[in-house]
């Protein structure tokens, strides 16, 4: 194990009707205004916009609204709910819905503290040193941005998907009620279980130290998820499925699994970004046409690693043969493998490569990762 702290301070209350209390959650905490984020109206649908509203007026919690956060955030909305935070001095944000609607109340919350544009903190030109407390309530299990400090937006302007890893983001406290979640589609069920998994692979395969008790970790987190998604295809109102589902993928990207290993980067997560920045791909659909194509080509820089990956999740002894079957599950639960069924052509691989190549520079791979290596990487999907 290598020295390392971890720190998370985000509060989860998991489990039914606990999105019932949010306003207590908020209140409790000593703020008595947010603002109220959410996405195109899917809240609507059921009660619980209802229910939240309901909630914060209970509780005396001042609120100021701000719907039609999109999949694939954009900058210009983000920058829209900062001009509302400062505008009307809310005291918190809270984020009610998925991933992108919790990735852009983090933004909104350190753009609140800053005099400059919010981007500065995805290009690195600023660093985040204060942020409104963060609250969420979730509805989609997959990124676990409801535990981490970590939010990922695109610039229409630029076309970069950047994103930004600060404590100060992480949500205060958090709401995880499984049901919420019964109502996603099957595509977005087979996506959201792609990004958990990409989020604990990555560093698994590429950390230059990586202890037994991290990837066994990282194994009970991929099976579990694999085994949950299986069961909710076929029965979206499973709740034990649904809520091991939503834990599992909260493990997934809050600090846990790389804590202990060295040297672990995130280079499927890389290259994606260029292709939802390009193409507006869902997210977990990019990604499984990445992971696949990126796992051949880096497979031989350790080789042990992908052995025991096809060992312990498949019960296979080789290293092609455990990619093999991860792809094919990818396939199995309807998500794409290949460039062509993500709707991207062969001929955009360049203007992709590039696109990632400027992020991994960002992120200190660039020299591994160039150009003409993501384009190679790419050919193979």
């Amino acid at each position: 194990m290598n020295d390392f702290t971890y720190y998370n301070p985000t509060k989860i209350e998991f489990g039914k009707g606990k999105e019932k209390k949010i306003g207590t959650y908020i209140k409790e905490a000593g703020y008595d205004s947010v603002l109220l984020a959410y996405g195109t109206g899917s809240i609507k649908k059921g009660t619980l916009y209802d229910d939240t509203i309901a909630s914060l007026k209970e509780a005396g919690v001042a609120f100021e609204e701000f719907g039609g956060i999109v999949s694939n955030p954009v900058l210009s909305k983000v920058q829209e709910g900062v001009k509302i935070a400062k505008e009307k001095k809310v005291q918190a944000v809270l984020g009610v819905g998925g991933g992108s609607v919790a990735d852009s109340v983090k933004a909104i919350a350190a753009g609140a503290k800053y005099d400059g544009d919010v981007w500065d903190f995805f290009i690195q030109k600023a660093q985040i040193t204060e942020a409104l407390p963060v609250f969420t309530v979730m509805t989609l299990a997959a990124t676990a941005s409801e535990m981490n400090g970590n939010s990922v937006i695109t610039n229409e302007d630029t076309q970069q998907k950047y994103s930004i890893s600060s404590v100060h983001v992480n949500p205060l406290v958090s709401v995880i009620n499984p049901e919420l979640m019964a109502t996603v589609s099957k595509d977005y069920l087979a996506y959201s279980a792609v990004d958990a998994i990409a989020h604990t692979i990555e560093v698994y395969f590429t950390a230059a130290s990586h202890p037994n008790f991290n990837s066994r970790i990282v194994e009970a987190i991929i099976k579990t998820i694999m085994e949950t998604t299986e069961i909710l295809i076929e029965n979206p109102n499973d709740y034990e499925a649904r809520g091991e589902f939503a834990w599992a993928a909260t493990q997934a990207l809050n600090g846990l699994t790389p804590a202990g290993t060295h040297g672990g980067n995130f280079p499927n997560h890389m290259i994606e970004h260029a292709l939802s920045a390009l193409y507006n791909v869902s997210h977990g659909a990019g990604l499984s046409v990445v992971i696949p194509a990126w796992m051949k080509w880096y497979k031989e820089k350790n080789l042990p690693q992908f052995e025991r990956f096809a060992k312990e999740l498949f019960n296979l002894q080789d290293a092609d043969a455990g990619i093999s079957a991860l792809e094919s599950w990818f396939e199995k639960i309807s998500s794409p493998v290949t460039l062509k069924q993500a709707g991207i052509p062969e001929e955009g691989i360049a203007e992709i490569a590039d696109n990632a190549a400027e992020l991994a520079t960002l992120w200190g791979i660039g020299e591994l990762y160039n150009s003409e290596t993501i384009a190679e990487i790419l050919k193979k999907a």
